[in-house]
Parts: C-alpha cells; structure tokens; sequence
C-alpha cells in the first residue's frame, strides 16, 4: 500500500525524464508517453482500490521522524482526485497523438505535461502545508511552460497574467506558512489539527486562515481573482487547455477542502463568512460573463469559474451534505469540462473556427461531434439524469436544509442561466444554417486519436449519471472522513508517531 502512494507522483515524473531524453523523436516521445500515462492509470485505481480497504494510509519518506518528514497521505478525497487526473491524463495523451504538432512535441509537451500530472497528484497526497506549497510551485513552473508553447504573442499576453496573480498567491501562501509555523511550530496537517486547537491568539490566526483562502482562492479562480483564467485558456493548444479546464482550478478547490476541514474546521468562523460571500459572487459573475461572450472557449472558460463556485459554495455551508455534494462536483465538473475543451478542438477542426457567428449546421455535418458535444454540454447545465443535475441538486438541498434560501436560489438561478449559454452553442453551432460567408465544411473525418477519449469522457458522464448513488455514497463517506478525520489521523501517526 506504501509503494502505492509514491507511484501516482513518481510514474509521471519518470515519464517526464524519458520523453524529455528523446523529445527529438516524436514516435518514441508519444509511445512512452502514452505508457505512462496507462500505468499512471492502474496505479492510481489501485491505490482506490486498496483505500476501500484501510480506509486511509500514510508514507513518511526518509527517517525523519513525525511530524517533521515529508509525508504522503491518501484518504477517500485524495484517492478519488489521484484517480481522476489520471483519467483526464491518458485522455489528453491519446488526443494530443493528433491535436499536439511534432514541433510542440519536441518544445517539450509530454515532459511539461507529465510534470505537471505528478505535481498535481504530489498537492493531493501531501501531508503538509509546506509541502503543498513546493508541489503549487512546480504545478507554476510545468503550466507556464506549456502556457508559451508556440510562442505567440497572445500566448505571451496571457502567461504573464497567468504568472503575475500565481506569484502573488505564492506570497499569501508563504506569508501564511510562516504565521502558521510561528503560532503551531509546525506544518503536517494532521498536527496542525490538533494544536491549532490551542492557539489563543484568534485574531491572528483568522489573519493567517485568510490568506490562505486567497491564495487557495487564485489557483481556484474565485471572484474576484478569476481574470487570468479566461485571458489564458482560449489562447492554448486544445489538449493543453483541457487538462488546464479539468484540474488546475480544482487543485485550488481541493486545498480549500482539504486545510478548512481537517485543521480550521470549526476553530476559525470568518474564512468560511467570506467564502460563502465569494462563492454566491463567483457563480454569478462567471455565468454571466460566460453569456457575454461567442467564441466557444472564452465561454466555457467563463463557465469554469461559475461552476468552482458550487464548489466553493459546498465547502463554505460545512455540512456533510454540502461537502459530498461539492466532492461530487469535483468528479462531475473535472470529466465534463475536460471533455469540452477536447469537442471544441473538434468543432475547430470541422468548422475551422470557434467564432459561433461564423459557424453553422455542424449537427446535419458532424453528428458524431454533435453527440459528443450534446452529453456534456447539457451535463453542465444540469439536465436530468446526466451527472451535473445530481451535483447542483446536492449543492442546493444542503442550504435549503440549513435554510440558506437566498443561496439555493441563486444556485438554481445560475443553473438556468447555464443552460442558456449552452443552449446558444448548441443552436449557434450545430443547429443554425452556415452562414453564407461562411459555407458549412464538407464532412470532415476526424481521428480516432482524437474522437475516442471524447466519446470515452462522455460515456463516463452518462455512467456517472445513471450509477448516481454508489458514487454519492462515496461522496458522502468522504465527506464524513473531512469532518472526522480520526482515520487520516490514525493513518499519519500510525506510520510514523
């Protein structure tokens, strides 16, 4: 089970050595490339397998001893989000055999990529705040890479920004580590736990607590810090912008789910005040964005900060309820947004554009796409039985069960306006004629590299919808799991105290 925990981090960073030894042959980059990611896949559904089981485990690397060595923790949270990047990771590695040039390949794609994969699997196992921080800064530096490949001047424009409020978030997070350090004399989670308890200085602590919603806050593009997102992700190749779409925000989301359970929880009260604030903002001023806007990406790109705020609703209500319903959300939103980035890099390829004005008839053309487009488009907006009606309806009868009445009509509210944007893609682009300008494309034949993990996600969405309540009993076993976390805790001292 130990060995287990290190091979979601380790398997894609050996990837990355590898591809980057030969990146000059493509070939070989992409057979490598897409071995690892197979065997990131089966170890990552081996170690959910294997936490059934023990409920959570832990590894402590080297012989420090507890609390001051580097420890990885996996519970039914981290095991579940270890287990979906690596889908969303063998997705993208299939697709970009087509979507990703051989001159990207050999700028070095798989290797930023796999880079990035380990990264984001290293911010969900750790034990530790500090740990998390250096796991944020190489998930920073693989991005930024794959941000400015191609080097185009937009690229350029929306890396800088990309960069300019990450760096800022460093500094909130590093700020907050040490007043944490300085209060608890110590960074391990499951530690902090227990003595954060004790800190009498409250005012302090509630400083402390803050910055790191704001950090946490930027990675998961929360009002009002969600500007780089929408300036950056249209500008990319389509697989880049996929895996950006299906996991860097949530890495965001997860930190907050993971620090304001296992150790703020109920000691500070004013962090979770102003996330319910941000959140009602965020799911608001992200769908309406997202209806201003008619190039594809720039709205669903809008509509990844309005779903994070269901999330970060859930995590802000703190109930078990709220909380399975945002774990749910996280698994609901990582496949179907990931999955709508890849179609678009379909629609581009038929259509030749994103631009809805200048796209037409694709649905009589390209049913196939259509279809692939239809069952997560309409997951999104919430249509029964797909996976996205399930997750809103968690998010919203947990605050009528608190009687937070306003929330759960906003939520409702968002949802509708949802269905709107996707309503204006779906009629823009696959239902209208082609405009006259623009004469609809000749039947295109897509690759099978790029049309089988988009059919493969979308099946996922429909299963996920129609097999509802295993997953939500999972969802809520976790939940319970971050509210008494007594298992983690016997996990982490278990293998080192």
């Amino acid at each position: 089970m130990s060995l287990l925990l290190i091979l979601p981090i380790m398997l894609p960073m050996a990837t990355a050595i590898l591809t980057g030894l030969v990146r000059d042959r493509v070939p070989a980059v992409q057979v490598i490339a897409g071995l690892g990611a197979i065997l990131q896949l089966m170890a990552a559904l081996l170690l959910l397998v294997g936490l059934l089981d023990v409920k959570a485990a832990a590894l402590w690397i080297g012989s420090w001893p507890a609390p001051f060595g580097i420890c990885l923790v996996a519970d039914y949270l981290s095991g579940a989000m270890v287990l979906i990047t690596a889908v969303i990771h063998a997705a993208v590695t299939v697709y970009s055999i087509r979507d990703i040039t051989a001159d990207q390949v050999r700028s070095g794609f798989h290797p930023l990529l796999c880079m990035l994969t380990g990264a984001i699997c290293g911010a969900f196992l750790t034990g530790d705040l500090f740990n998390l921080y250096v796991w944020f800064e190489v998930m920073l530096m693989a991005s930024f890479g794959l941000l400015v490949m191609g080097n185009r001047a937009c690229q350029l424009t929306g890396a800088v920004k990309y960069v300019a409020i990450n760096l800022i978030s460093t500094l909130l997070f590093i700020t907050a580590i040490g007043i944490i350090y300085g209060l608890t004399g110590t960074l391990n989670l499951a530690d902090l736990h227990t003595k954060i308890a004790g800190v009498t200085d409250t005012a302090l602590l509630n400083g402390a607590a803050m910055l790191l919603m704001l950090a946490f806050a930027i990675k998961a593009a929360l009002f009002p810090l969600f500007f780089w997102l929408p300036a950056s992700y249209h500008t990319l190749p389509v697989a880049v912008s996929a895996y950006f779409a299906g996991m860097l925000s949530k890495v965001g989301i997860y930190a907050l789910l993971r620090v304001f359970t296992l150790v703020f929880g109920s000691v500070v009260s004013l962090p979770h005040a102003v996330l319910v604030v941000i959140a009602a903002l965020t799911m608001l001023f992200g769908v309406v964005g997202a209806a201003a806007q008619m190039e594809v990406r720039r709205i669903l790109s809008f509509h990844i900060i309005s779903q994070v705020g269901y999330m970060a609703l859930g995590i802000a209500l703190l109930t078990p309820l709220a909380l399975a319903g945002a774990i749910v959300y996280l698994i609901h939103h990582i496949i179907v947004k990931a999955n709508l980035f890849l179609v678009s890099g379909l629609i581009r390829q038929g259509a030749g554009t994103l631009h809805l004005p200048r796209i037409g008839g694709f649905y009589r053309s390209h049913g196939l796409v259509a279809l692939a487009f239809f069952i997560p488009a309409f997951a999104l907006a919430g249509f029964p039985p797909l996976s996205g009606f399930w997750a809103k309806l968690l998010i919203i009868k947990a605050a009528l069960d608190i009687e937070r009445y306003g929330l759960a009509i906003l939520a409702a509210l968002v949802g509708l306006l949802t269905v709107l944007s996707m309503v204006k893609i779906w009629s823009e682009a696959f239902l209208k004629p082609a405009p006259a300008d623009h004469p609809a494309a000749a039947p295109t034949s897509f690759s099978p590299w790029m049309l089988v993990p988009v059919l493969t996600l979308a099946a996922f969405t429909v299963v996920l919808g129609l097999f509802m309540e295993p997953v939500f009993r999972f969802s809520l076993y976790a939940a319970e799991q971050l509210l008494d976390p007594h298992q983690y805790l016997q996990a982490v001292w278990g293998g080192g105290r």
